[in-house]
């Protein structure tokens, strides 16, 4: 419930879509595995292609963290690395929920500040967990 509270309430400040998967198994290669959720999720398909998913497997203590090529063009490598240092310290003390609050918190500040919300903005991806 905190996670989706999370979501609805950065979605709030921008026009991006956020996603959250929790992995139940051990996975090896995250990225591989975010890509393949993000494309399951229809992640590719947002108006602004500015969608950020991650993929968070504790079973194997690995996460990621993607985005649609909007984001990529506007935000650069930056906008990873902050979104990836708000949510470690948490994840290594083994605190996922909060780790994912702080990071979908912050990718709603950093989408808010290139992909502001519009008037006619809609909620265009469900705000659920995906688990996996």
């Amino acid at each position: 419930e905190r996670i989706q509270t999370a979501i609805a309430s950065a979605e709030q400040r921008t026009s991006g879509e956020i996603r959250v998967v929790v992995s139940r198994a051990s996975v090896p290669a995250p990225v591989a595995e975010a890509e393949k959720q993000f494309t399951r999720l229809g992640m590719t398909a947002t108006a602004a292609r500015n969608g950020v998913l991650i993929l968070l497997a504790p079973r194997s203590h690995t996460y990621a963290i993607i985005g649609d090529k909007g984001i990529h063009e506007r935000c650069g490598e930056t906008f990873w690395k902050e979104l990836a240092a708000a949510m470690g310290d948490a994840f290594k003390r083994g605190d996922f929920t909060t780790g994912l609050v702080l990071g979908i918190d912050r990718a709603g500040e950093l989408l808010a500040a290139h992909f502001p919300r519009q008037h006619d903005d809609r909620d265009e991806l469900s705000d659920s967990v995906e688990v996996v």
